[in-house]
């Protein structure tokens, strides 16, 4: 089989719609072995699937992530929480990542400051053991649902929290990228009837487990901000929304009183 030019896959890249056509047809072409093996890959992603799953790893902040199939694949905007995170922790620390998934927050977040004690929950099993790969020994990922799959001894101890919980309305995922909609679970992605359940549950138990003084970075979308940033203010926590325009990302702040 001929091997096909990077330009030919570019180009039906962006037939398909790619908005990163020369982009993705770097990457496509550098992982493939062989011609047949490119022309398999290419197919599926002509037909779909993410990038991210058919290469098998995603970057975050310069940190390289790899993925399973069936689990939520960073976004680039979700570097504003690890810049956020970083500008506001202070080694040594106890962190927690919660909704980990592939556990790319913390490992972005421990590539830039040392000295954290790092722990990461998710309620999905395979995003656990994606994330337990990922993170290796500088972390400890624990399964189950958000604070609740802590060490009781943490409580009060926390001075950091970080979250991509999901956000997005249930009548919303039907409109989402068949990328995520249909490669991506459900659980990292519908956040209730109006996309806040999980940052109701997230606000209105993080004091308990931050010390005086630490942080919740948590995000969320533009048109969200501000009632989770009520969430979190009504939750007894000082809260401010934090906007990256070269990200299109938005992250909401809370500090323990």
């Amino acid at each position: 089989m001929a091997e096909p030019g990077l330009g030919d896959v570019a180009a039906r890249l962006r037939a398909a719609g790619s908005v990163f056509a020369e982009e993705e047809a770097a990457l496509l072409v550098a992982a493939a072995p062989t011609p047949a093996e490119l022309e398999r890959t290419l197919g599926r992603r002509l037909a779909g699937e993410p990038l991210e799953l058919l290469l098998g790893w995603v970057d975050l902040e310069g940190v390289r992530v790899t993925l399973d199939a069936s689990v939520f694949v960073p976004r680039r905007r979700s570097g504003l929480v690890v810049r956020e995170a970083a500008r506001l922790v202070r080694s040594p620390a106890v962190v927690v990542d919660l909704c980990c998934g592939s556990g790319a927050l913390g490992a972005a977040l421990a590539a830039r400051v040392g000295g954290l004690e790092l722990h990461a929950t998710d309620v999905d099993a395979a995003a656990v053991r994606c994330a337990r790969r990922n993170l290796g020994a500088a972390a400890t990922v624990h399964h189950g649902d958000l604070f609740a799959a802590l060490p009781r001894e943490l409580a009060g101890r926390v001075g950091l929290v970080l979250a991509n919980a999901p956000y997005v309305p249930t009548r919303e995922i039907a409109t989402m990228p068949p990328e995520a909609r249909d490669h991506e679970p459900l659980v990292a992605l519908d956040g209730g009837a109006d996309g806040l359940d999980v940052h109701r549950r997230i606000a209105a138990d993080v004091g308990r487990w931050l010390a005086p003084g630490g942080h919740l970075v948590l995000e969320t979308s533009a048109r969200q901000a501000a009632r989770t940033a009520a969430l979190v203010a009504a939750a007894g926590l000082g809260a401010r929304v934090v906007r990256d325009a070269d990200l299109d990302a938005t992250v909401v702040v809370g500090t323990a009183r």
